[in-house]
């Protein structure tokens, strides 16, 4: 029986690492893949496969694209692929340093290292701007439902998930400008106690990503942590989901392209990277790659 990537449903780490990879050798993939289903335990690293990945096999996966791309979007959505992305968990960056760097010899020739994101748990799972994260994630069996491919959609890909990745870079010095009600309204919560604002704006994220709002439900399970380097700051959003439907559904409200309202997070936040990739369950403790014909 094939079960999901225990760190995925696992609390956030104190720090992690972001790394993803672009295929620099075709003929390798496959050697180097088998020697990622031995290092991979899907609790301290969790895996995911972008769609080059699948298109370079000769093979597909049903509901999985490169990245989000939004017709009639009035903000600017990247769209940046990746083959191979590996989220790190750990309690010490340097173990974390040298982990990764096992991991990109390990997979060298087949793939190169693309970016790498070093991240970290932050007044108990605030963002940067001080706003609790993830305030409406689903919990227990829900979570489960909202972040796992059901045995009864499809046996084949059962416990395994898809998930988006976008890195946001913060506008410290204009969020400052914006004075503590307007920021409460952009977001569509006090920051001081974390309560949702009935009188906000209808542009508030709070209002415009509401998951219960949406037809379907737009339940994802999401696991962002902020990010610094140097004097560039922000978080890195990461929601796992059984498609990538819900996903989707945000991002095209947000964006303005639904109705013209544009999300009030993009008043001093902006997301620099986009993709998406799908993340297998476990089958016997190691990965279960299968629908990548390894």
């Amino acid at each position: 029986m094939n079960t999901p990537q225990p760190g995925i449903l696992a609390g956030l780490p104190a720090h992690a690492r972001y790394v993803s990879f672009q295929i620099e050798e075709t003929g390798a993939l496959r050697l180097a893949l088998q020697a990622l289903k031995a290092e991979v335990d899907g609790q301290h690293t969790v895996a995911g496969f972008g769609q080059p990945l699948f298109a370079a096999l000769g093979k597909d996966l049903p509901g999985l694209k490169p990245g989000p791309v939004v017709a009639g979007a009035l903000v600017d959505i990247p769209c940046q692929p990746f083959a191979l992305w590996l989220w790190l968990r750990g309690e010490d960056r340097g173990e974390l340093l040298h982990r990764e760097r096992h991991l990109v010899q390990l997979l060298a020739p087949a793939f190169k290292r693309q970016h790498s994101i070093e991240a970290f748990k932050y007044d108990s799972g605030r963002d940067l701007t001080g706003y609790e994260d993830g305030t409406e994630n689903p919990e227990g069996e829900e979570a489960e439902a909202a972040a796992f491919v059901g045995a009864d959609v499809s046996p084949a890909l059962a416990g395994s998930s898809y998930v988006a990745v976008q890195q946001w870079l913060h506008d410290f010095e204009q969020f400052d400008a914006m004075g503590t009600q307007a920021q409460d309204h952009a977001v569509g919560r006090r920051r001081s106690d974390n309560e949702e604002l009935e009188e906000a704006p209808e542009t508030a994220h709070v209002k415009r990503t509401a998951q219960e709002n949406f037809e379907p439900e737009a339940f994802v399970l999401r696991r962002s942590m902020p990010w610094t380097a140097g004097n560039r700051a922000g978080l890195v959003f990461v929601a796992f989901g059984c498609s990538l439907a819900a996903f989707e559904a945000q991002m095209v409200r947000m964006s303005g392209a639904e109705d013209g309202l544009i999300d009030g997070l993009f008043q001093f936040t902006r997301p620099l990277t986009g993709a998406y990739a799908w993340c297998p369950a476990l089958k016997a403790g190691r990965l279960d790659l299968e629908p990548l014909g390894c």
